[in-house]
């Protein structure tokens, strides 16, 4: 095993994060990888991460000359390059928009997902704002809906970039949002899902 080159820090909890280890599993890089275990939120920020990411923001990537990457994007765009496998992200031409397209729906599932559990632990519940609760929910909702409608098939065909940020987005409303019940009005992306949650790359990085 090579010593590793690069320095990740990382959250098993973060499905950014989750996405990153995904990919470097598919990929072959798990050993050119170091991981640096942070505990934070908005309001309790770690001072290491800042120095390197002054978002303070998780997964950030320190490569092996310094130079460090973010956000998980940048990352996975990074890392896609460094293996000489078929690449996860096309390279060019329709597929490389419509890929990352779906790439982006799956970011911004996560995104709403996580707003809504810092509102939902970081605030007092006299403090929360039901309203915008439910409207982060509905950007969940929408979102699942055009999977389940429109992109089935497409996720199938190849555990890309797509794919991979899409599992991980589900994956996080399973462990953060089980009260979702997304499978109900989703089984075709529910039955796609239950089959690639059993590849060694998801079951590896799976939160606990």
């Amino acid at each position: 095993m090579s010593t590793p080159s690069m320095t990740l820090f990382h959250n098993p909890a973060s499905p950014y994060v989750r996405k990153v280890m995904v990919l470097l599993h598919e990929t072959g890089q798990l050993d050119r990888v170091a991981l640096h275990d942070c505990q934070l939120t908005p309001v309790k920020p770690d001072a290491t991460l800042n120095q390197d990411n002054p978002l303070g923001k998780i997964p950030a990537l320190r490569l092996a000359d310094g130079q460090v990457l973010y956000d998980s994007r940048v990352i996975l765009d990074y890392l896609d390059q460094q293996h000489v496998g078929n690449p996860l992200i096309p390279r060019e031409g329709s597929a490389r928009w419509r890929r990352l397209t779906l790439a982006a729906l799956a970011d911004g599932i996560m995104d709403a997902s996580l707003l809504v559990r810092y509102e939902l632990i970081l605030r007092a519940p006299e403090q929360q704002w039901e309203p915008w609760i439910e409207g982060q929910r509905d950007k969940i909702r929408r979102g699942l809906a055009e999977l389940e409608a429109h992109a089935i098939a497409e996720l199938a065909s190849h555990f890309d970039i797509a794919a991979i940020s899409v599992a991980c987005a589900l994956g996080y409303l399973d462990f953060r949002h089980p009260d979702l019940e997304w499978r109900q009005a989703q089984p075709r992306l529910a039955a796609w899902y239950a089959e690639v949650s059993e590849r060694a790359s998801m079951l590896d990085s799976q939160p606990r």
